[in-house]
């Protein structure tokens, strides 16, 4: 188990708990010498279990999770089963980083606890049948693990390791069935107390109120075909799950650090995407009031507007969950997506518009259409999603302009939202561009001229192009957000462009990269990304955006296979991953084409961009596409 989050959900404190096993001295890790098998064990609760076997099929360690909800305590209970249960001794191994860090931990052994401490933060390691030995020391150097692998035993204990990179270790007594708490306090204390009374409280106890709780809140939802209900179900929970409980509103990109940034503790500490961005908020937001929890998608606002939202009206690249600045760029889409989410919401009252829409509307306006970054975060310039979003944004803010009573500012917002419309095509889309004959998309423009042969540099060492080469489907956002009908031409025509530069066929069905010469991703051989040397994969969420277009244009057959291909990309726990491996040369194990990367999984973006799709098809729409924008460009009801 890894990434247990405490007291905040930007706030990681786990490195991993696991086993380590012993058999005629030969000791080994739990991941290192099972071959493990996930499991979800009931449609409408977030619990999960654990199957660890043994290659010899001798021993089989069964951990099913849950949380008592009364309480910052995991429970794990734990069943062993072995041919051969004389052989085998279990040790557990838990390498804290508390505070997001690390280092200066310090733990120590009290009672039948195993207790880590750092700056406010306090965990508490205990089992319902107690440790026969333990050991407290320094990661590589006296943790414990090293002397277990070298002679089979603890040869040396340590009852405490001060100010440093710490790991415990707990030796546990022989039986076949028993309980594993970790949890968490302010103060040592706490942690300890809340661990004794979760085991006091049992796992079975904790375990009915927890999925009580999920039980209870997905009835409350509505529903979908039972083909897709499972799935559905997940990504609504995984949604709810990711908001934080302190700063309510702040949901998170990801529980998940993609490819293991920052392991070593000696690294720069990293949020990861431990983060909120108000870009995925909306997506998120979005897929809550499709599912019909509005009060979550008006928290979401909330902590928009409250927490986020600068005095210039504009937002964070992405922020820690109270609302504290993490990244430094400005993103158009970020600043527009919010106004949107507030007329969806139906958000239009005078505070609203005074202090958050108008401010946000306004900066839109002085930024000219042009952003420091698109929604990759990644370049400067002209891009269709990024004024998309623009265009959409200034036209709900002249909507909730209207309905406070002023009609002059809402006159100035649809006269620029129309200008940008009269000239998205000109400024991002190429006429003499190398993919083909004719006008096409660009990813995005560095000007406002697509056609002068502008370099563009790929971030993480993707080499240096000409922009006329690189293409996404970005455009795609014109027609979800109501600014261009789906038959439009050029879309049609950078639609055929992208299927032939940027799509590839998996098992599961087709899958879209971000764009051509991508290079965020594993590297060629399969190792993690490393900022230089990696190979952008595949996005499920493309395949959901692609089901969305083709919704709208009416092919609601083929929309539909987007979404099985989408419910196909999950993992064995129903998590939809950031990027699928996008061959069928596996050059490691973990590696299956048209399954998940070691990128960030679950991500919130991707478990919305299904849910919206899937009600999207019910109800034969696009749920989300702002009627104002739609009435206005592809209705033509001015």
């Amino acid at each position: 188990m890894t990434e247990v989050f405490y007291p905040t959900l930007d706030t990681p404190n786990t490195q991993i708990l696991e086993f380590i096993i012993c058999r005629d001295e030969q000791c080994a890790t739990e991941s290192e010498e099972l071959m493990p098998l996930i499991g979800v064990l009931e449609s409408d609760s977030l619990s999960f279990q654990q199957v660890n076997r043994s290659r010899n099929h001798e021993l089989q360690i069964t951990k099913t999770y849950t949380t008592d909800p009364e309480r910052s305590t995991i429970l794990i209970d734990v069943s062993i089963d072995t041919t051969q249960p004389a052989n085998y001794k279990l040790y557990i191994y838990f390498d804290p980083t508390l505070n997001n860090s690390g280092m200066h931990d310090t733990a120590w052994t009290t009672g039948e606890a195993l207790i880590a401490t750092d700056a406010g933060i306090s965990s508490a390691l205990m089992s319902s049948n107690g440790f026969q030995e333990t050991t407290c020391g320094f990661l590589g150097t006296s943790d414990g693990l090293r002397q277990l692998k070298e002679s089979g035993r603890l040869s040396e204990r340590y009852e405490r390791a001060e100010n440093g990179n710490v790991v415990q270790i707990g030796g546990l007594r022989s039986a076949q069935r028993f309980t594993v708490a970790l949890a968490f306090g302010a103060t040592a204390e706490e942690a300890v107390a809340n661990a004794k009374a979760s085991l006091a409280k049992g796992f079975a106890r904790s375990q009915r109120e927890y999925d009580k709780g999920w039980s209870s809140y997905i009835a409350s939802l509505r529903t979908v075909e039972p083909k897709y209900r499972k799935q559905y179900n997940m990504a609504a929970m995984v949604l709810k799950a990711l908001e934080d409980k302190t700063y309510r509103g702040a949901m998170i990109a990801s529980p998940s650090n993609p490819w293991g940034a920052g392991p070593n503790a000696n690294e720069a500490t990293t949020t990861g995407y431990h983060a909120v961005w108000s870009r995925d908020l909306y997506h998120v937001a979005t897929a809550f009031l499709a599912i019909g929890d509005k009060a979550s998608a008006d928290r979401a606002l909330d902590f928009l507007f409250r927490a986020q939202q600068k005095s210039d009206g504009s937002f964070p690249q992405n922020s820690r969950v109270d609302g504290r600045p993490i990244g430094g760029a400005l993103q158009m889409d970020q600043i527009a997506f919010p106004i949107i989410l507030a007329l969806q919401l139906e958000r239009t009252d005078a505070d609203t518009w005074r202090n958050h829409v108008k401010p946000a509307a306004e900066l839109l306006i002085r930024r000219a259409a042009e952003t420091e970054q698109e929604r990759w975060e990644e370049e400067a310039g002209y891009s269709p999603s990024t004024i998309a979003a623009e265009i959409a944004g200034l036209v709900c803010a002249a909507e909730i302009a209207k309905i406070n009573k002023d009609s002059t500012t809402a006159a100035t917002y649809l006269a620029k939202a129309d200008e940008w419309v009269a000239n998205v095509e000109r400024w991002t889309a190429t006429t003499n561009g190398p993919q083909a004959e004719g006008n096409y998309y660009l990813r995005i423009s560095r000007n406002q001229d697509p056609n002068d042969g502008e370099k563009l540099e790929i971030n993480s060492g993707g080499g240096t192009y000409d922009e006329r080469e690189i293409v996404d489907a970005g455009f795609l956002e014109l027609v979800r957000l109501g600014i261009k009908r789906a038959n439009d031409p050029l879309i049609k025509r950078s639609v055929a462009i992208v299927d032939r530069l940027i799509k590839v066929e998996t098992p599961h069905g087709p899958a879209w990269y971000r764009y051509n010469h991508d290079a965020y991703g594993e590297q060629e051989n399969g190792k993690a990304y490393d900022g230089r040397n990696g190979r952008g994969r595949p996005w499920p969420l493309l395949t959901g955006e692609r089901g969305q277009f083709e919704l709208a244009q009416g092919k609601n057959r083929r929309a539909r296979r987007r979404l099985d291909s989408l419910m196909g990309f999950a993992n064995e726990g129903r998590m939809l991953p950031e990027q699928i491996w996008d061959r069928r040369t596996e050059p490691d194990p973990a590696l299956r084409f048209g399954e998940g990367t070691g990128s960030a999984t679950p991500l919130a973006w991707s478990m919305a961009q299904f849910i919206r799709l899937a009600i999207s098809l019910d109800e034969g729409h696009n749920v989300e596409t702002p009627a104002p924008v739609m009435r206005r460009y592809t209705q033509g009801k001015r």
